[in-house]
């Protein structure tokens, strides 16, 4: 059985590796550091695709050092032992490279068990993997480690990986494969930066092409069926998640709707319309607050309706609560204000209330003021009197300033007024 095309395509040198420049060019720091020979503990971080494991391979295949390679969704600590076993045996006088992919579904004893042995630099470890490995790795080994961030390859970059497809496809099968620049274009436009997924397309695309004597005719209706939603990267409980979400809620939060529809239709599209319900309503008070308290309104009943409607309509009210809130003015008072009380909770102790304000209507002997003395607003103009309501040790704080925006604002000068 032949290797899969995307293993026969892989590149061997790090000339032959598209995408990544910022890291892989000429002069760039992964580039000098394995053209210096030393290889040191690095973790590479990113989506598939993108060339984590080539980058490892040729980084092993270019070293004097002992090779050992381990899936962290496979691997268990008997695996490790074997590799820590070899340690000074004959072969290893170069050190071992341990190259790890996948490591963060290695448990916490899995990866301390590495630990020793990269400190006194018996093994030199590469490790890849497509979560944020500061929440994912053991942080002992972030620390000992060079962290590299894998971006998704550009569409222009992708081009050349495809054409190499379609000539590795072409020789294998003694055909002359017909695409144009335009299906090439759509296959590496519509792959989201994954060169796996664009060599995958790549062979699918061959295979459904149309046969006529020595030539394979891609179609463009063919590859429409194939590429179809393939430019989505989308993990529920992934970094790409959390990442569309916070770009989505800093859109709406920046006031710029059509960043904000666009992060949307990103979840919308992968069927996951929950969190986007509830930053909606975070959004309408943490962000619009007292800007427009009607917001908070509005939104849960745009989050109501698109519940209860489901996939695709839920689109309709979430678009109106989206437009709305990212158009709407903006103030943080209330949320700031909230958090500055819960600040005083944490730093202040023994907190009791006004005699006043208490819910009682008898005074022990140790008290030295007698009787409620509550002040009962509606009893003087303007439904206002003065008098103390925060506990003694707090009662000159200020949490809540008045935002610049027209409510609040109208609220400032009725306070004005009250206060005359």
């Amino acid at each position: 059985m032949s290797a899969p095309l995307a293993d026969r395509i892989r590149p061997k040198t790090l000339d032959d590796v598209v995408g990544q420049e910022h890291i892989l060019a000429k002069g760039r720091p992964l580039r000098k550091i394995i053209e210096s020979g030393s290889v040191p503990n690095m973790i590479f971080y990113g989506c598939s695709g993108v060339g984590k494991t080539t980058i490892a391979r040729i980084i092993a295949e270019n070293c004097n050092m002992s090779l050992h390679k381990l899936n962290g969704t496979s691997a268990s600590v008997s695996d490790i032992k074997d590799v820590i076993s070899e340690i000074g045996t004959f072969g290893t006088e170069n050190g071992i490279l341990l190259y790890l992919d996948e490591i963060q579904y290695l448990n916490r004893k899995q990866q301390q068990s590495l630990l020793e042995y990269i400190e006194n630099g018996d093994i030199t470890l590469i490790a890849s993997t497509t979560e944020n490995p500061y929440f994912a790795v053991y942080n002992a080994l972030i620390s000992r480690s060079t962290v590299f961030e894998f971006k998704p390859v550009s569409a222009e970059s992708l081009i050349p990986a495809i054409k190499r497809a379609f000539e590795i496809m072409s020789a294998d099968m003694k055909k002359n494969i017909v695409a144009d620049d335009n299906i090439i274009k759509t296959i590496a436009y519509n792959c989201g930066g994954d060169v796996r997924k664009a060599v995958n397309t790549s062979e699918l695309a061959v295979m459904c092409g149309d046969v006529s004597g020595d030539n394979i005719n891609i179609t463009a209706e063919s590859l429409e069926i194939l590429a179809q939603r393939s430019n989505m990267r989308y993990d529920r409980d992934g970094d790409m998640h959390y990442d569309i979400l916070s770009a989505f809620h800093k859109s709406v939060r920046g006031s710029d709707e059509n960043a904000a529809l666009h992060y949307a239709a990103r979840l919308i599209e992968a069927g996951d319309i929950l969190p986007l319900c509830r930053r909606l309503l975070c959004i309408a008070s943490e962000d619009v607050g007292l800007a427009y308290p009607q917001a908070i309104v509005i939104t849960k009943a745009c989050v109501d309706s698109a519940l209860q409607l489901g996939l695709p309509e839920a689109r309709i009210p979430l678009a109106e609560a989206i437009v709305l809130l990212a158009t709407a003015p903006k103030s943080n008072s209330a949320y700031l204000a909230m958090d500055k009380a819960i600040e005083d909770l944490k730093n202040c102790d023994n907190l009791d209330f006004p005699r006043h304000l208490q819910n009682k209507h008898f005074d022990g002997q140790g008290n030295k003021v007698f009787g409620q003395n509550y002040l009962y607003p509606h009893n003087y103009p303007n439904h206002y009197v003065k008098q103390q309501y925060l506990p003694d040790s707090l009662k000159d704080h200020v949490y809540y300033q008045f935002g610049d925006n027209k409510q609040e604002q109208a609220a400032l000068q009725y306070r004005i007024k009250i206060l005359k």
